[in-house]
């Protein structure tokens, strides 16, 4: 794998001391505390997350990504909630993730240098990286899906960070890729990563984008039922019932236009129910 001075250090996530968040701490043993948390997580409030001491790079977290996403207890700050999620995610997308992911990764076919933004716990990283692209990077705040993610995918190399403000040179990679991570962000952010993109992109790179897709969130209900079936209705109840403080502002984006005008052409858009993919070309 190529090297570059310039390039931010990475961390051995994987053996890394992370500090217990509050969710950790319950057990079953504490039924008060985790009825409480049950009840929360299904009916809100939705509270701004808890860091605690001593979690590394807690300083650089951006407001916005300290929000109990999915609703999940303290959002994706603590060992065993991220540990759920990490596992449990393609099972609450009715196992679709798996070949969703691997399409995305063959839309990146040709390139040797690749940094997926908001990997999570890296499913879309390692992807990415079982594809055989040569160098691949994931990307994300969270300290503890990121030993997660080193933990499962030891080919890819992780560092902490916002797909906002990178640290890499510019024209760094030929290819940057976002798995469902543009819902997760407020509009004025979502400016920001794409200008962000095509600064680290070489011209001709490929940006590739996966995120929900936008029918089951505005379809009507019985047109929806009678197109997707219950699928359409579980994807529908899902999207109102998880916490998702941005995905309002997400579906009122018409992203192709948000891409050209950000300098990505050749914007390629890819339906795929409950999903949509956009392939695009930096100029």
């Amino acid at each position: 794998m190529r090297t570059f001075e310039t390039d931010p250090p990475v961390v051995s996530w994987e053996g890394r001391e992370l500090p217990d968040a509050w969710p950790d701490a319950l057990t079953r043993h504490r039924v008060r505390e985790l009825w409480r948390t049950v009840v929360r997580v299904l009916r809100g409030p939705h509270d701004q997350v808890t860091l605690p001491a001593g979690l590394p790079g807690a300083d650089r977290i951006p407001r916005y990504a300290l929000q109990e996403f999915h609703s999940l207890p303290n959002g994706n700050y603590s060992k065993h909630i991220t540990h759920g999620y990490g596992t449990g995610f393609d099972i609450v997308m009715l196992g679709m993730m798996k070949s969703r992911w691997k399409a995305f990764a063959e839309a990146l076919t040709g390139c040797e240098s690749v940094l997926d933004l908001g990997t999570g716990a890296g499913h879309s990283a390692g992807a990415v990286s079982e594809q055989g692209i040569p160098e691949v990077w994931g990307l994300d705040p969270s300290p503890y899906l990121l030993q997660h993610a080193a933990r499962s995918y030891p080919d890819v190399r992780f560092i902490q960070g916002v797909a906002e403000e990178t640290g890499f040179a510019d024209q760094r990679f030929d290819g940057v890729c976002a798995s469902f991570l543009f819902h997760e962000l407020p509009p004025r952010i979502t400016e920001l990563v794409l200008a962000e993109c095509h600064r680290i992109l070489q011209p001709g790179g490929k940006l590739v984008i996966l995120d929900p897709g936008h029918e089951h969130w505005n379809a009507p209900v019985l047109p929806l039922l009678r197109r997707r079936g219950w699928r359409g209705l579980y994807f529908r109840s899902l999207a109102n019932f998880v916490h998702e403080p941005f995905l309002e502002a997400f579906h009122r984006i018409e992203l192709r236009s948000v891409l050209s005008r950000h300098g990505f052409n050749e914007v390629c858009e890819m339906n795929e129910f409950p999903t949509t993919q956009w392939t695009a070309v930096r100029s």
